[in-house]
């Protein structure tokens, strides 16, 4: 297509669709203030900031940041607590809405259904201080989970106070939370599944379970891909808002990962430099994460995001 057909073209589609274009322009604003305009301030990971001078008054040290991180006791620990609880999460977190969508779309009852729906959806919508708050009271001492486990041989202690047991309640309460919630997409996928491959199954004799294994999961498994890639891309990013609020310096040996390390050093201590590497590193490993699952889902699957 030559450069004036193409301009033609290009004022047809903007004119015919203006109304989609308008819809458009606050979902690019937004991404262009929040998320591509503070980019900028990335050059303060290799400088020494500091407010009064600037960004660019600042002086430049190059990678003196990131070689402190590297040969700091904290880079260890940081860097093995936030590799854990991510692959706990690809592991028990991830297929947990899965599960959920499965169980949901075999029941019959459509009341029922939406009962068990609405009960799933509704921690989701829960403010993160009031989820803190209720995983505080139920782990503290007398609380109803820590009952539970004094039952199987506790020792009564509040449970966030044990590093041990830090890991399994972050983990339970985020399936608890999103399970609901993230069972929505694959829901959708489930109801785009042609219902002639399930009829046909039945005639041939299958049962649930062999429907589920050759109809279902293949129908889902573009989904699942797709959605296992982007959350490889993230897989670092441990939410620090829940670890911030329910953890303490007795745990912070198994609780402190990389975003509640940068929140403090950032925030706390006013280290803006140093908390700006800490967070560049963490966000070029999940880049290179991203990549790599992309081109293996790629080959292997032939689903990709690009």
């Amino acid at each position: 297509m030559n450069k004036p057909a193409f301009g033609r073209f290009l004022i047809k589609d903007l004119v015919g669709n203006r109304y989609l274009y308008l819809m458009m322009l606050p979902v690019l604003a937004y991404y262009l203030i929040f998320h591509y305009a503070p980019m900028y301030g990335v050059l303060i990971a290799f400088k020494d900031y500091s407010p009064m001078k600037g960004i660019l008054g600042s002086p430049w040290v190059d990678f003196k940041h990131f070689e402190t991180f590297f040969n700091s006791y904290y880079f260890l620990r940081v860097l093995k607590n936030t590799l854990l609880i991510s692959v706990y999460s690809l592991l028990f977190e991830f297929p947990a809405p899965i599960i959920l969508a499965l169980l949901i779309n075999e029941v019959r009852s459509r009341s029922y259904k939406r009962v068990v729906q609405s009960i799933t959806y509704m921690p989701y919508f829960i403010s993160m201080i009031v989820i803190a708050g209720l995983i505080r009271d139920f782990t503290d001492s007398g609380g109803v989970l820590n009952s539970i486990y004094m039952y199987f041989g506790g020792d009564g202690t509040s449970m966030l106070q044990n590093e041990g047991l830090f890991r399994p309640i972050y983990i339970l309460s985020e399936i608890w939370q999103k399970a609901g919630w993230e069972s929505i997409i694959y829901l959708a996928a489930l109801a785009g599944i042609d219902q002639g491959q399930y009829e046909a199954a039945r005639i041939d004799g299958a049962g649930r379970l062999k429907q589920i294994w050759y109809i279902t999961l293949p129908g889902l498994l573009p989904t699942i891909v797709i959605l296992f890639i982007l959350r490889m891309g993230n897989l670092l990013n441990v939410g620090f808002e829940k670890i911030i609020l329910l953890y303490n310096p007795v745990i912070y040996e198994t609780a402190d990962v990389i975003s509640s390390f940068v929140y403090r050093k950032g925030l706390l201590e006013f280290n803006w430099s140093y908390s700006t590497a800490v967070g560049l590193f963490n966000s070029v490993i999940n880049l290179t994460l991203l990549i790599l699952a992309n081109w293996i889902s790629k080959r292997v699957t032939n689903s990709s995001l690009w």
